[in-house]
């Protein structure tokens, strides 16, 4: 996640252009289309120096909170989480546990993301994807997490990651969450792994929130290379996903909160919102236009609450406003 240091610009020269290819049908995917849109923040179980406060204290803008992050077991595939109460003040696991719980009878949903910039979860073969499965389902009953994240930065195993979340899925029944943060280079190739999870499980994935930012350059659906930071950066890309065969409400855009929460590409609220009115209606673009509005998308995530709190939660504000959620 955010935080990690830019990545170089890519050579776009080796990169294969985007190619649409058939995805799941969505008349026939599930879990059904969200009766709203997401405004995913993340959560900081650590302290970084930008704040640190408890899941209680997340504005209600963010109706979907992902708890940044699981670590990983002795066992291969395996998670485990626990409550830095060191780091948060003496925050303890049956605070955080009545916390989540209590934003959750207001309508919001809290999700375990698994990953980031320091971790390594790897799930590479089935006994791996099993182990992956039970202890992500165990973390559910005992946290009340409504799902995970899947922001794996270090490599992924489509194929058995795939095995592992429909194992989950099995185990939690169809109300389950799962959320991904690709990086934007993950997209620019259909052999690429997350491309493939994506169009491999979209009968039981939520939503995408690619991290637009620590990119450099990339292809956008035209085949034209854009730069990070622009309002076409977002729109171009997220093209790629929507022309997938994903629905449009199962795509979002992830942009840093604050200029100090990325190593780059961060974008002013503002640009968020005139990307989601091109892409949505076909207004306020920047370049590129898609050919057709999309109508209503996911919706938009940020790294990370915490670092919006720095800010006066501008972020939450704005985007709240324009999603319906604030």
């Amino acid at each position: 996640m955010a935080g990690a240091a830019a990545l170089s610009t890519l050579g776009v020269a080796a990169v294969a252009a985007p190619a649409v290819l058939d995805g799941p049908d969505p008349a026939s995917a599930t879990p059904a289309a969200a009766d709203g849109q997401w405004l995913t923040g993340y959560w900081h179980n650590f302290a970084n120096g930008s704040t640190t406060m408890p899941i209680s204290e997340v504005p209600s803008a963010y109706n979907l909170i992902a708890v940044a992050f699981a670590g990983n077991t002795a066992s291969p595939g395996g998670i485990t989480f626990d409550v830095a109460d060191s780091e948060l003040g003496g925050y303890t696991d049956q605070q955080f546990k009545d916390d989540v719980a209590a934003v959750q009878a207001e309508g919001r949903k809290v999700v375990l993301s698994i990953g980031g910039q320091n971790g390594h979860v790897d799930v590479t073969n089935s006994t791996e994807a099993a182990n992956f499965a039970d202890s992500a389902y165990a973390l559910m009953q005992e946290y009340g997490f409504d799902g995970i994240d899947i922001d794996l930065e270090h490599g992924m195993n489509a194929q058995y990651m795939e095995e592992a979340l429909r194992s989950l899925r099995n185990k939690a029944g169809s109300d389950l969450m799962i959320t991904m943060a690709p990086q934007t280079i993950d997209f620019q190739a259909p052999s690429y792994a997350y491309y493939k999870l994506a169009q491999n499980i979209g009968d039981i994935l939520t939503i995408i929130n690619m991290q637009y930012y620590n990119s450099g350059s990339m292809l956008g659906c035209d085949d034209q290379v854009y730069s990070q930071g622009s309002v076409d950066f977002l729109t171009a890309q997220a093209c790629i996903q929507l022309e997938l065969g994903l629905r449009p409400d199962q795509v979002g855009l992830g942009l840093p909160a604050t200029p100090d929460a990325a190593g780059g590409g961060y974008q002013s609220a503002g640009n968020v919102i005139r990307a989601l009115d091109c892409l949505e209606e076909g207004r306020n673009c920047g370049s590129f236009t898609p050919s057709e509005p999309y109508g209503p998308i996911g919706g938009a995530m940020t790294w990370s609450i915490n670092w919006d709190a720095t800010n006066g939660y501008a972020f939450a504000d704005a985007l709240g406003a324009r999603l319906g959620t604030g």
